[in-house]
């Protein structure tokens, strides 16, 4: 039997992990009253259910009795409930842009700004992420991606950790990334913008990547980045982090990042209990404005 309680900030994707969990086989119930959880979990114990998935979600919309989900999940697991707790956490500054996209009211801003809400329901919730067993920020997952992490946890049975590693290449030339916990400038390797053929192609062509690489100092950085995060990212899931971005920068963010943040995510792909993702923030900025160099 797994038994799954889907819960976290509203806005933070709970109905969609909930609705993917159902086409994985779950059997899924969403905002349960609180008082019937126990009977509930009663009634699909009995062999007779046939039932030996479910994904329960809860949120906020319970009310005050909600506080009291903590609790439930004690005397649950004290019973040999085999319970997990899934939470699904977003930062405010995407919830507020989700919201006002949506135009939909947070369930706790009771007419109020949105922002407010948010902090009330943090506040309500603190107890329950303490006891998740999975935290998967939304923040900046794609909805395939979130579709992954779900499948490698409850499907796989995947040893899983909450760390989240986004590769992140970009162009200093349109600024740090704010949300960068590690920034790595690689404008010491040469330049592919002042190779004619190469100019208008991206680190993401074959051509840009072969000139890059070509250089040994490309190769030793790599190296040496590499097994400093090999070094680093156990210590990052050990203190209970699960979102790193790794910014990885040249002047566009065109050629030389891409290129290296393309060969990191190759190296790092599948060595460790962590999602892995990459993104190039500036690389289509930066083919749009592109300016052949001057001989």
């Amino acid at each position: 039997m797994r038994f799954v309680i889907v819960t976290g900030m509203s806005g933070g994707g709970k109905s969609t992990a909930i609705h993917m969990l159902e086409d994985s086989g779950y059997y899924c119930v969403d905002n349960l009253p609180i008082s019937l959880i126990e009977k509930f979990v009663e009634l699909i114990l009995v062999p007779e259910s046939g039932i030996t998935k479910v994904a329960l979600g809860m949120d906020v919309r319970g009310g005050e009795a909600f506080r009291e989900v903590p609790a439930v999940i004690d005397t649950l697991r004290e019973k040999g409930v085999p319970v997990e707790v899934l939470f699904m956490e977003t930062s405010d500054q995407v919830l507020v842009k989700r919201y006002k996209e949506s135009r939909r009211l947070h369930p706790l801003a009771n007419g109020g700004r949105i922002e407010e809400g948010i902090k009330r329901e943090r506040e309500i919730l603190s107890g329950l992420k303490e006891k998740a067993d999975y935290i998967i920020d939304t923040s900046k997952l794609l909805t395939r991606e979130l579709r992954i992490e779900l499948n490698r946890i409850f499907v796989e049975n995947a040893t899983y950790n909450n760390l989240i590693v986004t590769i992140l290449s970009f162009g200093f030339k349109y600024g740090i990334p704010d949300d960068a916990d590690l920034v790595f400038d690689v404008r010491f390797l040469p330049n592919p913008y002042y190779v004619e053929e190469l100019s208008p192609q991206t680190g993401n062509d074959k051509p840009v990547q072969d000139y890059v690489k070509s250089f040994p100092e490309c190769g030793q950085f790599i190296d040496k980045l590499e097994d400093m995060l090999t070094f680093l990212i156990p210590g990052y899931i050990k203190e209970g982090k699960y979102q790193l971005v790794i910014g990885i920068g040249c002047t566009g963010g065109q050629h030389r990042s891409v290129t290296i943040a393309n060969e990191l995510f190759a190296r790092m792909y599948g060595k460790g209990n962590y999602g892995l993702k990459i993104s190039h923030r500036d690389v289509d900025k930066a083919r749009k404005s592109f300016v052949p160099p001057q001989a």
